[in-house]
């Protein structure tokens, strides 16, 4: 913004400003922009405390503007609500390092950097390709990272404490919906009944996974106990083609690209997409641990702004092709772009002989549901990696920034639900967060 003609040819932009009273126009401008906000506020303060005109006036006259602003001062901060006024603060932290697994739920995020939404918002990010999910928690643990790409129910499980040290951490985004899928070995092409998959190895990417969850709960729909019948193995998504390569596994639940590698490897193919368990299921969050908050609001912020601006490019499928280029190289996912491409636009072919096309295999929907928190516990919860009582509600809203969503996403033109939770469908059950202890305790195969 600014308030003086920058051609004047009277005005030195380097050296004095206009009034003589600063260093620079630069920092003229500034207290010029900083005197305005604090009139405004002076006013709108004034106003709420005295919302009759006459009222105002009459105690103005009595006291004095200088006197009256001095005595709400003692009782109010303006300083503070100066702050608050600004658009944006100084960025505390400017260079940052995120770790991201490369597949194709982290694209939100690693885009933001050729596209350069980080940059803009002031930010210098280090993308860190990690070899594994254990490994990110970890380094977001020892602060390695200042954020950093996880599965859904990660962040959750580390709040908690199930598997690791308690470590408060907050989901800012859901990076990806649906996305996902059982892919099986070409032997089974002709065994594809679940209820005959007794005695299989699957590899899942990590224990706190949505994966974990959807395929335990898909195994027990079709009456397979998923810790007696079968075999679930922890395999980093990019050594699960190589496994079931070598015979290794049966099958997986993983994350794209690895599925249709799978299909275009000629060594898998897909038996079922995981929006067909849960048409808008989350996969991966981008998540930041809380004391990481607290110390840098202002470059919290600015990485905020810069995910969900990615996040508005990713859902856009006019935006897929150049998503697929962008992400094929080494430094990034690494694949064929013809994969990427199939993964990324959701026309493909399912290693059964079949050209099928899902508009929305993938989608980049970055609310942070609670409900979305909800279902994960109440599966946790299922599978005793939760012992005792849950709180939903306490812990959803702790982990879960839904309000922050929706305040930038508001800043950037992006217009977020007005609801916290909603209803939805896992394999024809209905899942309702109002009674989610009762949807826990509904399964015939449970460890609870």
């Amino acid at each position: 913004m600014s308030l003086n003609n920058p051609f004047d040819p009277n005005v030195d932009l380097h050296n004095g400003c206009s009034c003589g009273q600063h260093a620079s126009q630069a920092e003229h401008e500034l207290d010029e922009v900083n005197a305005m906000n604090r009139r405004v506020i002076e006013s709108t303060v004034m106003r709420a405390l005295f919302p009759q005109d006459d009222e105002r006036r009459r105690f103005l006259r009595t006291v004095g503007s200088s006197t009256a602003l001095a005595a709400i001062s003692s009782l109010i901060p303006f300083g503070a609500l100066e702050a608050m006024a600004q658009d944006k603060g100084s960025i505390e932290k400017k260079d940052l390092k995120i770790g991201f697994i490369p597949i194709t739920c982290a694209s939100p995020l690693i885009m933001a950097e050729p596209l350069g939404f980080y940059r803009k918002e002031g930010l210098n990010v280090s993308m860190v390709k990690t070899a594994g999910w254990a490994l990110i928690r970890d380094k977001v643990i020892n602060k390695e990272y200042d954020a950093s790409h996880m599965l859904a129910p990660m962040p959750i499980a580390m709040s908690m404490g199930l598997g690791s040290n308690p470590l408060p951490t907050n989901v800012m985004t859901i990076q990806n919906v649906n996305g996902q899928a059982i892919v099986l070995g070409n032997k089974h092409k002709n065994n594809r009944d679940p209820k005959n998959w007794k005695g299989f190895k699957f590899a899942i990417p990590f224990e706190y996974s949505i994966h974990n969850l959807l395929l335990r709960y898909y195994l027990a729909e079709h009456g397979v106990d998923p810790d007696k019948d079968v075999q679930l193995r922890v395999v980093p998504p990019p050594e699960m083609v190589a496994n079931l390569r070598a015979g290794n596994i049966d099958g997986f639940l993983g994350p794209d690209p690895v599925n249709q590698r799978a299909v275009y490897d000629e060594i898998g193919f897909i038996h079922i997409l995981s929006r067909e368990i849960w048409d808008g299921h989350p996969c991966c969050s981008f998540a930041v641990p809380a004391d990481f908050i607290r110390e840098n609001p202002n470059t919290f912020a600015a990485l905020y702004r810069a995910i969900l601006k990615s996040a508005a490019m990713a859902r856009d499928p006019k935006s897929r092709p150049m998503m697929a280029e962008v992400l094929a190289p080494a430094n990034y996912l690494n694949q064929p772009k013809a994969v990427l491409a199939q993964v990324l636009t959701g026309r493909f072919a399912d290693g059964l002989g079949n050209v099928v096309n899902a508009p929305n295999r993938v989608d980049y929907d970055p609310f942070p549901w609670y409900s979305m928190a909800y279902w994960i516990m109440s599966q946790l919860k299922r599978w005793s990696y939760v012992k005792g009582d849950v709180r939903y509600k306490d812990i959803a809203e702790k982990v879960y920034l839904l309000t922050d969503a929706r305040k930038y996403m508001g800043q950037i033109g992006m217009t977020p639900p007005k609801e916290t939770s909603k209803k939805f469908t896992v394999m024809g059950k209905e899942f309702d967060p109002a009674k989610v202890d009762a949807y826990a305790g509904s399964f015939a195969i449970t460890r609870a």
